[in-house]
C-alpha cells in the first residue's frame, strides 16, 4: 500500500510519504495513528489546540490524501481489490471518505473480474468489503457487460458484486434497467431486481418483471416471478406471452413459459393459453402438451384441446386429444383430433366426430368432419359399423330443454 498527501500549516508545507511492503491494509490504524501525530506536530500550535479542542478534533480527523491508492489482499496473499484516486479525504468513521475520479479493479481468486471508475464517489472499506457510491461504472473485462449505478458493494468472500440505485446493464446481447443488480462473478450470473426492464437484440425482445436472473454464459433469462415477454418485428410489438414463470434461451430463439402461461398473436388473431408452452421465435411455432385453450378473436371460435402445436407463417393449428371447438351461435365440434386453417377458416375433425348445432336443433356423429364451423357449413362422414354417418334431428320442445 503507498499513499501521500499535503498539509499546509504556519511553518510552511509539509509533504509526508509512506510506504509499507505489504500489500494489506492491517496496519492502517497504525499507519494512520502515525500519521495523525506528524500533522499535529507540524501544523498546529499547543496553545490554539487548547484554547478550541473542537476544532482541533475536527482538523485530527478530516485529512486529505493526494495520488492515494487503497489496496487489500486475501489471507494469502492475492489482491481483492484496488482503488486508485487523485485526491481523497480520510475520516476516523470511514477510514476514506470522498474521492476525486476513483478507478481500480475488483479481483477473485487474484484476476481481475471487475473494473471500476467514478467522477466523485465515498469510499468505505473494512477489510472484507468494498463500498463506493457515487455515478459508479463497473465494467467486466470478460464478457463486456458494463453495470451503471450509484452505490457499489464487493463481498469478495461471498464471490458478490452488488449495484444498486437506477441499475443500467449494458452488453452486446443485453440492455437492461432495475433497482438492483447483484453479480456472481465465478459463476458468470446476474440477477436484477426491482421493476426490471430487459431489452434483447437478438431474438429482438423485450422483458419486464420483478426479477430476472441472467445466465451469461449459457445465454439465457430466467424470470421466476410475473413475467411478460414482448416479441418485435420492425420495432412494433408482434406477439406478447405472459406467465408466472418463464424462461428464455437467447442462443437458440425459445421461451419456455410455465403456470398461467398465455401467449397473444397479432397476425394471426389469436391468444393460446395454457399451464405450459413452448415458443420457438426461430421456427415461429408454439407448442404445448398440457390441456390448452386457443381464442380466434375476429370469428369469436375458441378450441380447447389435451395438447396442440401452431405453425404462425401458416396460420395452422394442430389440436390432439378430447378436441371441442365452439362458435359464435354456441355450435361444437368435438373429435380426437382437430387441424385448424385459420387463413381458409377451415377445420378438418377425425375420430369420433360430434357436430352439434342449436339452429335448426340437429347432432351428426361419423369419422371425419370438414368445413367452416363458423358458417355452420360442415360435411360429416363415416361412422358407426355400417360407415354410414348418424344424423339426429332434434325436436324443438328437446331442443329448448337442452338450452
Amino acid at each position: 500500500m503507498a499513499y501521500q498527501f499535503h498539509k499546509r500549516g504556519r511553518q510552511g508545507e509539509k509533504k509526508i510519504q509512506n510506504y509499507s511492503p505489504t500489500p494489506s491494509f492491517l496496519f492502517l490504524p497504525l499507519i494512520f495513528f502515525l500519521i495523525f501525530g506528524l500533522v499535529s506536530c507540524g501544523g498546529k500550535s499547543p496553545t490554539a489546540s487548547q484554547e478550541n479542542p473542537a476544532a482541533s478534533s475536527r482538523q485530527d480527523s478530516d485529512l486529505t490524501f493526494f495520488d492515494v491508492t487503497l489496496e487489500q489482499a486475501d489471507e494469502v496473499g492475492r489482491p481483492i481489490w484496488k482503488v486508485r484516486a487523485k485526491t481523497a479525504k480520510y475520516t476516523k468513521e470511514k477510514q476514506i471518505g470522498q474521492a476525486e475520479s476513483p478507478y481500480g479493479e475488483l479481483y477473485q481468486d487474484g484476476k481481475v473480474v471487475y473494473q471500476i471508475k467514478a467522477d466523485v464517489a465515498d469510499i468505505e472499506q473494512d477489510g472484507k468489503q468494498l463500498f463506493l457510491k457515487g455515478k459508479i461504472f463497473a465494467t467486466d473485462p470478460k464478457n463486456g457487460v458494463v453495470l451503471q449505478g450509484n452505490e457499489l458493494e464487493w463481498r469478495p468472500k461471498e464471490d458478490l458484486l452488488i449495484v444498486r440505485n437506477q441499475i443500467n446493464g449494458t452488453h452486446k446481447q443485453l440492455q437492461a434497467v432495475a433497482q438492483e443488480a447483484r453479480v456472481k462473478t465465478r459463476e458468470q450470473r446476474m440477477e436484477f431486481s426491482g421493476r426490471v426492464v430487459a431489452n434483447s437484440a437478438d431474438p429482438q425482445l423485450q422483458v419486464r418483471t420483478e426479477h430476472l436472473i441472467w445466465n451469461i454464459k449459457e445465454e439465457k433469462l430466467i424470470g421466476d416471478r410475473p413475467i411478460q415477454i414482448d416479441r418485435y418485428k420492425d420495432n412494433k410489438i408482434s406477439d406478447r406471452g405472459k406467465g408466472n414463470s418463464a424462461e428464455v434461451n437467447l442462443k437458440t430463439k425459445i421461451a419456455t413459459i410455465q403456470q398461467n402461461a398465455q401467449l397473444d398473436l397479432l397476425d394471426p388473431p389469436v391468444q393460446i393459453a395454457s399451464n405450459s408452452m413452448t415458443w420457438n421465435m426461430n421456427a415461429e411455432t408454439v407448442t404445448t402438451n398440457s390441456p390448452v385453450r386457443m381464442f380466434q378473436r375476429v370469428e369469436n371460435l375458441t378450441v380447447t384441446a389435451n395438447q396442440g402445436e401452431m405453425k404462425i407463417p401458416q396460420k395452422t393449428v394442430y389440436l390432439t386429444g378430447n378436441v371441442n371447438a365452439i362458435g359464435q351461435r354456441r355450435q361444437s365440434l368435438k373429435s380426437n383430433t382437430l387441424t385448424w386453417y385459420l387463413d381458409n377458416k377451415l377445420v378438418e375433425a377425425q375420430g369420433n366426430v360430434v357436430y352439434r348445432q342449436i339452429d335448426p336443433p340437429l347432432n351428426f356423429t361419423g369419422e371425419t368432419a370438414v368445413g367452416n364451423l363458423q358458417t355452420e357449413n360442415i360435411v360429416v362422414k363415416g361412422g358407426s359399423s355400417s360407415g354410414r354417418v348418424v344424423t339426429e334431428i332434434i325436436p324443438q320442445e328437446r331442443a329448448n330443454r337442452q338450452q
